[in-house]
């Protein structure tokens, strides 16, 4: 796909196109223009996403559209993939990168990354339910309760939680299991980094600052 675009002349440099695929080129500090959108050269990209509902988290979808037709096409090409998995009807924060260690990172059940979720709940939030997440609740084929970190009720039909664990749909059976269901669901920040006010379906790169906040490394030579 590169290569076409070279060969083509979608490629260019201060105005000038340049259309030789096999041109050595310095990649450091390196700005240039793919039909005429700037861009600059990243050894690594580190990008947010505000999921929007009724898209999958895949490269290959089976019955909805994937996030990464969301993006520009010089980041769906350079493979970049998702940190983590959302489901088709939640919502907000999903981070994607081509770093397969960041990607490792944010994603291993070692490294115990929070995750927090605003859900919405069909029957009133009790003072019960948020006790039980608090204490720890067992899901089906667990062998031990899952807490969350922190729960705190937003509205009467509405909470924010905080897992670590990331087991599969682990929001909405734990909500289950506490005697309730989820209505709605919308991931707002991860690690220490929340969504910000970045529009549905809208994406941006992270910042320096912003991975640090992140249980990750950044290679120095990574931008």
């Amino acid at each position: 796909m590169c290569r076409k675009l070279i060969v083509t002349g979608a490629f260019a440099i201060d105005g000038v196109v340049h259309d030789n695929p096999r041109e050595s080129l310095d990649p450091r500090g390196l700005q240039f223009t793919l039909d005429g959108e700037p861009w600059e050269y990243r050894e690594h990209v580190y990008v947010l996403l505000n999921k929007p509902e009724g898209y999958e988290c895949s490269t290959s979808p089976t019955h909805h559209e994937g996030v990464h037709s969301l993006l520009p096409l010089p980041l769906a090409v350079r493979g970049v993939q998702p940190a983590g998995r959302l489901d088709h009807d939640t919502t907000g924060m999903l981070l994607l990168s081509d770093d397969g260690p960041f990607l490792h990172a944010m994603m291993s059940p070692r490294r115990h990354v929070p995750k927090r979720y605003v859900a919405t709940t069909k029957h009133p939030v009790t003072e019960d339910m948020l006790r039980a997440l608090r204490d720890g609740v067992l899901l089906r084929d667990e062998t031990e309760p899952l807490a969350a970190t922190d729960v705190t009720l937003a509205s009467p039909h509405e909470i924010a939680m905080t897992i670590t664990q990331g087991k599969y749909h682990q929001v909405k059976r734990m909500v289950a299991a506490a005697g309730n269901r989820v209505e709605g669901l919308v991931r707002i920040a991860i690690g220490g980094l929340p969504m910000g006010n970045l529009a549905l379906g809208e994406w941006r790169y992270l910042s320096p600052d912003e991975l640090l906040s992140l249980p990750y490394e950044v290679p120095a030579s990574g931008k």
